[in-house]
């Protein structure tokens, strides 16, 4: 949804996110998530439910298990996930603290929006030296 006030042009999570993530089942082979994800140019694939439910992810790591195993077996799961209106700032900042290189962008209830890449983050933070995210104070009684 659009969004009001100073920082309403600032990008948001879900505005740089790439919606073309590889999603996949909890019995799809690995080696058949593998294949596709990088026939896509895609170093992980999210793992969904019904109505794209974020219900983990296929790390690179995970990728490169055994290729018989289910993507339930293989995945990481209840990743952490952020909403699209977070501020890139924001996103930018605590993708390089925790040294991740990727985050799922999910709506409120849990479906998926896509996948954030820290680079992606990074770049356009760099870009919106403008946008700031001020800080409610109560003003003392």
């Amino acid at each position: 949804m659009p969004t009001d006030g100073e920082n309403n042009n600032c990008p948001r999570a879900g505005d740089a996110s790439r919606k073309d993530a590889v999603t996949c089942r909890l019995k799809d082979r690995v080696g058949d998530v593998r294949d596709r994800a990088k026939a896509a140019g895609w170093d992980l694939a999210v793992v969904v439910g019904e109505d794209r439910v974020v219900l983990g992810v296929l790390w690179s790591k995970q990728l490169e298990m055994d290729a018989n195993l289910t993507a339930q077996q293989a995945m990481k799961p209840g990743p952490s996930t952020f909403r699209p209106y977070v501020p890139i700032k924001e996103m930018a900042d605590y993708l390089v603290e925790h040294d991740h290189d990727s985050a799922p962008i999910t709506t409120s209830d849990g479906r998926l929006v896509g996948v954030l890449y820290r680079s992606d983050a990074v770049r356009l933070a760099a870009s919106a030296n403008t946008c700031v995210r001020k800080m409610i104070t109560s003003s003392p009684a």
